[in-house]
């Protein structure tokens, strides 16, 4: 039986996808096969032995010692996309609360509760309410800083909106730019982003590339009165530069998900509490998207969504055993694996092999279970780093 140690409320649509029949599922078992995780932060020591994926019901996954992973061959699966539309939601209210009086008319309006008469209260209402008058985001320009799942959303959402949007991503991949409204202008550096946007949505990874992408150098492009909403990660915003460019009336409104302390309790400040993904459709969608991920991995070896480990599927042939094998992404270690199987008279029946950065991974459909001591052979090969039997 397969078993998979659970942390956090991962969602019970999710863990359902499991078979009883098949799966052990709990949040104390000493010896699992797989994690699945949400936010719970892992350490290089809290990985067994015995695990062989891990698996995060999200999209990001710096939770996740992905280096140490990838060094014992476990990969790494998240679930990009699962919580897209509830971020690009959330973007959309980020950019309304901004430019609307709308928290503070809110404030106002509760601030009245001594008072009893209605009229009275609609006639004050009628008085102030100038005080809270906004404008509208129709015609404005947005520019979405990463255009992967969420920011192809919440550019194709501004557009709906009667919005101008601009979008910058130096790593667009191809599916994502077939994915990306033909009317987003591409910007070719940030740069040229900052200086013709009202609004600037971001949505990038943690990578040493986009650590404190927003900072003091980068603001100084900045259209003034620009309003920047942070929904992917705190890490990318030097918040220091943006507190200076907020007290210098450089910027008008940040809008962030990850408060600090310096951000509390300022007019031109609106924080949340992470609640980017917190619904429960994102919940389990990502759930959901990462028990599949897992279970295909499991029983078939099979890889997709890993951020560590090449994406790879394999259709299962019958009546054969299945090898799944990682290694360093070195000359010669395919072709000695294989080598020891002809040598022990076990015929291949289909195969694949991917590779990506420094780790390479195949999956080997033989005709016979290999003898251990064919397996252990495979294993002392210079650069194999593990071997699973399916």
């Amino acid at each position: 039986m397969l078993k998979v140690r659970t942390y956090n409320a991962i969602s019970v649509k999710g863990l359902e996808r499991f078979s009883l029949d098949s799966y052990e599922v709990a949040s104390e078992i000493n010896t699992p096969d797989a994690f699945m995780l949400r936010s719970h932060v892992l350490s290089e020591d809290d990985l067994p032995a015995s695990l062989r994926a891990i698996g995060r019901a999200g999209a990001g996954t710096n939770n996740v010692p992905v280096a140490a992973c990838t060094a014992r061959g476990i990969p790494v699966f998240n679930a990009p996309g699962a919580n897209a539309n509830a971020v690009k939601e959330l973007v959309l209210t980020g950019m309304l609360l901004s430019c609307r009086g709308i928290v503070n008319g809110i404030a106002y309006a509760n601030s009245l509760s001594d008072m009893t008469d209605s009229k009275e209260m609609a006639k004050k209402l009628e008085a102030e309410k100038k005080r809270f008058k906004g404008e509208e985001i129709k015609g404005k320009t947005l520019g979405v800083v990463g255009l992967g799942a969420i920011g192809s959303l919440v550019a194709e959402m501004a557009l709906q909106l009667g919005m101008n949007v601009v979008g910058y991503d130096p790593a667009l991949s191809v599916e994502a730019a077939w994915r990306l409204p033909s009317d987003v202008q591409r910007m070719d550096n940030l740069s040229s982003l900052l200086g013709k946007s009202d609004f600037v949505s971001l949505h990038l990874p943690v990578l040493e590339a986009t650590r404190n992408l927003i900072n003091r150098d980068t603001l100084a492009s900045a259209k003034k009165g620009l309003r920047i909403l942070n929904f992917a990660r705190e890490q990318i915003v030097d918040t220091a530069s943006v507190v200076e460019a907020l007290d210098a009336g450089k910027i008008d409104r940040y809008i962030t998900d990850f408060p600090t302390p310096e951000l509390i309790n300022r007019d031109d400040v609106i924080p949340m509490p992470h609640i980017g993904a917190s619904t429960g459709e994102a919940e389990d969608n990502c759930a959901i998207m990462v028990a599949d991920q897992l279970q295909s991995f499991l029983e078939n070896g099979n890889i997709k969504n890993s951020v560590n480990f090449p994406a790879t599927q394999l259709d299962r042939t019958p009546d054969t055993v299945r090898l799944a094998i990682a290694n360093n992404n070195v000359p010669k270690i395919l072709s000695s694996i294989l080598a020891l199987l002809a040598d022990s008279e076990i015929n291949v029946v289909d195969m694949i092999n991917k590779s990506r950065a420094d780790i390479a991974y195949s999956l080997i459909d033989v005709d016979t279970k290999p003898e251990d001591s064919v397996l252990e052979a495979i294993m002392t090969l210079d650069g194999v780093i593990n071997l699973n039997v399916i």
